[in-house]
């Protein structure tokens, strides 16, 4: 058994969790225009579903506005409908060429709740992390079990990935501040 390598496995794994929870935290609408609200919402252009950004220039002009403006006229019709369909909870305004999308004030019981939803998205990038340390803890038993490490190099091992746990935990944590911070500003 090569301990480095389920600990490099370990420390890309937990990684992607991170990074996962990075991703799950721009879907979450503060009360400022983000192009990365669209992230998520993806299109039907010529048979495919692509994201907005592929077919259109995003931009910010106002704090409280963002103005999508297709690359083809024909997609007006279909960003405007993918944007209603989508879970952003926002109303586009469609003037025939350009898409724009205010976003309105958030109340404090609505920031209330998006500060749960990230503490639950947070929690859950937490388990996966923890769930990656546990696998290499029992491949590590197992490994010493069999005999194919010594008990000593077992311990040190599951120290190692304790500590890489730690590390991306705390990643997490900071992650969950700055998002929580970013929900409750006004």
């Amino acid at each position: 058994m090569d301990i480095n390598e389920v600990q490099r496995s370990a420390e890309d794994r937990m990684q992607k969790a991170v990074e996962n929870t990075r991703v799950e935290f721009t879907k979450i609408r503060t009360g400022k225009a983000s192009p990365a609200l669209l992230d998520t919402v993806r299109v039907s252009y010529y048979g495919n579903m692509v994201p907005i950004k592929q077919v259109a220039t995003i931009n910010t002009p106002e704090p409280r506005l963002i103005t999508i403006q297709p690359w083809e006229k024909n997609l007006i019709a279909e960003i405007d409908k993918a944007i209603m369909k989508s879970e952003l909870g926002l109303t586009p305004v469609n003037d025939g060429t350009l898409i724009r999308l205010p976003i309105p004030q958030l109340t404090e019981e609505r920031r209330k709740d998006l500060v749960r939803l990230c503490h639950k998205l947070a929690e859950e990038g937490r388990i996966a992390i923890r769930n990656v340390r546990r696998d290499c803890n029992d491949k590590f038993k197992k490994a010493q079990k069999d005999h194919d490490i010594s008990e000593d190099q077992s311990h040190t091992a599951m120290d190692e990935v304790q500590s890489l746990t730690d590390k991306y935990i705390k990643q997490t944590d900071d992650l969950l501040k700055l998002k929580e911070e970013d929900v409750m500003e006004v």
